[in-house]
């Protein structure tokens, strides 16, 4: 006799709290939320780069700049760049890693992998750079591999930050650096306001008009407001294992650099 299957109109049960997260200022249940965080991507792979450069007017090259030079990397060096989308780290990383060093990028995002594989192809890197797909909270490479581990405008998207953070810390060598290049919270109401004002009316828009799709830039504007503040954020890193953890904010809190030593 086969298993009676239950009926489509029959209510389900809501998820246990435990098992809820947000996304944006949704609740879904943790199992969905990588999903829907990758239906959003794939939308806008295409115009990822073109994107940044408007809503950001371009600033974002300035605060991915000061993150490189914050690294410490060096020619043999091996890097992972979590969350590397269309590859703008991966491709300075790359420069300075140089012929004996190596770059992972890794994404959870295959048409984001695809695009920022095509991107830096295009431009001729090629020989010291990898492209794995990856989720930030199971990394699959050994304990000890890479001398720095950044992760920029992506630690704000996975459903489990803390762990992520451990398997972050997991893989980096002794000595080396975790940089969690991320948006936070303005220090200045009157700039927190404006970027409110920003935020959830000029992104949206921007979003139909360059990329055909308001929704995602919802969900950007939405998921930067529930990523945690800077001291939070600080003290989550520290709890993973590293050591002289600091931040660095930029644009007067519009974006913080976090970075953490392995001890």
């Amino acid at each position: 006799m086969s298993e009676q299957q239950p009926s489509i109109d029959q209510p389900q049960a809501e998820a246990p709290k435990d098992d809820v997260t947000h996304f944006g200022f949704r609740n879904v249940p943790k199992s969905q939320k990588a999903g829907q965080v990758a239906e959003v991507f794939h939308s806008v792979a295409g115009k990822y780069d073109l994107m940044n450069d408007l809503m950001s007017m371009g600033i974002h090259r300035l605060w991915k700049r000061f993150t490189i030079e914050l690294s410490g990397v060096r020619k043999g060096h091996q890097v992972l760049d979590i969350a590397g989308g269309t590859g703008d780290l991966t491709m300075k990383f790359s420069d300075l890693v140089g012929p004996t060093g190596k770059v992972v990028l890794a994404d959870i995002n295959a048409s984001m992998l695809q695009v920022g594989r095509g991107r830096l192809m295009d431009r001729g890197y090629a020989g010291n750079i990898e492209y794995v797909q990856a989720d930030a909270e199971h990394l699959p490479f050994p304990d000890n591999s890479f001398n720095a581990v950044s992760i920029a405008f992506g630690l704000r998207n996975v459903t489990d930050k803390d762990q992520a953070l451990r398997d972050m810390t997991r893989v980096l060598k002794p000595g080396g650096k975790v940089m969690v290049l991320e948006f936070s919270k303005p220090k200045n109401p009157l700039l927190s306001k404006a970027y409110d004002v920003y935020s959830f009316n000029a992104l949206p828009l921007m979003g139909q008009l360059i990329a055909g799709d308001s929704n995602s830039y919802q969900y950007l504007a939405e998921s930067i407001r529930m990523h945690p503040d800077q001291d939070t954020l600080k003290t989550m890193m520290e709890e993973a294992g590293l050591v002289n953890c600091k931040y660095y904010n930029m644009t007067g809190g519009v974006v913080a650099l976090h970075v953490g030593i392995k001890p």
